[in-house]
């Protein structure tokens, strides 16, 4: 049955959407409200932070309780929470440190919420009796096409209705993934475990260092999510001032900005849907490595050469579909390496450590201008993201990506 499967999808992408709107309402109601890019910034951090430790500190719980159950619980209670910042602003009853304690208490449920939604992939195929890649692969088409189109109307709505309002659609957003979800998923749900019943913390605790061990255990499990870790660094320093950086040194402008956003996000949510179809029947090793030869370091050089605005929109347009085929192979792999028993646990620690230097990658874009000047600093991302993607191209290890271990991990 494939009802489960396609619920999750719309679920996740209505949660993707609104997602993307409150990136960016949120930073321009803290602007309206408080004129201060400083406090913006820790209004980032103060979502930042508990994402990440709640997304390594709820794996126990997502395999106590199921992932299915924390997944709508965190979709509920996120509409309390960013539902209260334009209430709240609307009755004059929103100060500053109740902005971020509202902001960290959905940062809090984002990250268990998603890590969950996550974790249910291996149950949805197994319903579905789909190959894994196709799940991935459509995840990754539903999440970047989301992005995309959650990115477009956020602006859309903040212009309109103004920043408040726009979080108002995200909080209704939260509902209705929550709704979809209970709805589509209802035949999954399972009652309470005995080890969702016990509560005794030293068991607890060693369900989180059980999930440590095995992932510290899985080379190549731990390779990847070091390796996704490093690349989002990278490529938060492309986007966030890079990228930005280069607009206005080139005189491009944001029209071009936005413009090379929307390829690269149009063109990799093709890939992922290619990916979808074809990623099975794929060799996962040697997909992964001209994948990642072609969207990564040629973006960065041929900005730091200064190409002309075709060409770099045209390297955008093939590393965007390159990248599309990424998520779909490397998350096949992940949920096939993970024993049923410890998929909460381990993905919520491969999630966080990927998610754990996004905030960085800001900062070391600045500071790498600042110090060696754009094209420098453009040309040794693009030489980092080149040596961590194809470090795997010597480690033998690598190969295991092409076992396709189905029967195993059901047995597990």
């Amino acid at each position: 049955m494939r009802r489960p499967l396609y619920g999750w999808l719309a679920a996740d992408a209505l949660s993707v959407t609104g997602t993307r709107v409150s990136m960016i309402a949120v930073p321009l109601f803290v602007l309206e409200t408080t004129g201060s890019p400083t406090r913006t910034g820790l209004v980032a951090l103060a979502e930042a932070l508990p994402m990440v430790l709640a997304k390594v500190l709820g794996g126990p719980l997502i395999d106590r309780l199921g992932p299915r159950r924390v997944a709508i619980t965190c979709d509920v209670g996120s509409v309390a929470a960013v539902g209260a910042i334009p209430l709240l602003h609307d009755a004059g009853l929103m100060a500053f440190p109740l902005l971020l304690v509202l902001v960290a208490l959905a940062g809090a449920l984002r990250g268990p919420g998603d890590a969950a939604k996550h974790a249910m992939v291996p149950t949805l195929v197994s319903e579905a009796g789909v190959p894994m890649e196709r799940a991935t692969g459509l995840s990754s088409t539903v999440e970047r096409t989301a992005s995309m189109l959650g990115a477009g109307l956020g602006g859309l709505l903040v212009a309109s209705l103004g920043a408040a309002n726009a979080l108002l659609v995200d909080a209704v957003s939260f509902g209705l993934s929550a709704l979809v979800l209970a709805w589509a998923t209802r035949s999954l749900a399972t009652p309470a475990t005995a080890a969702a019943q016990d509560a005794d913390p030293a068991a607890y605790v060693e369900q989180l260092r059980a999930g440590w061990r095995f992932l510290r255990g899985d080379r190549v499990l731990l390779g990847i999510t070091v390796m996704v870790a490093l690349t989002n660094l990278l490529d938060a320093a492309w986007a966030s001032v890079l990228m930005p950086v280069w607009a206005v040194e080139t005189g491009n402008g944001a029209k071009a900005l936005g413009l090379l956003f929307a390829v690269f996000s149009g063109a990799s949510a093709v890939g992922a849907l290619v990916a979808a179809v074809w990623a099975a029947r794929l060799p996962r090793y040697a997909t992964y490595l001209v994948a990642f030869l072609v969207c990564g370091a040629p973006r960065f050089v041929v900005m730091a050469l200064d190409s002309p605005l075709a060409v770099v929109v045209t390297v955008a347009v093939a590393a965007g579909f390159a990248s599309g085929f990424l998520n779909p192979i490397l998350g096949a792999v992940i949920f096939e390496r993970i024993p049923a028993a410890l998929v909460g646990r381990v993905s919520s620690l491969t999630t966080a450590m990927c998610f754990a230097l996004l905030p960085f990658g800001g900062l070391l874009g600045g500071v790498l201008i600042a110090v060696v000047g754009l094209p420098f600093a453009m040309a040794a991302c693009g030489v980092a993201y080149f040596a961590v993607t194809m470090l795997p191209a010597l480690d033998p290890r690598w190969r295991e990506m092409d076992e396709r271990p189905v029967p195993a991990r059901a047995a597990a």
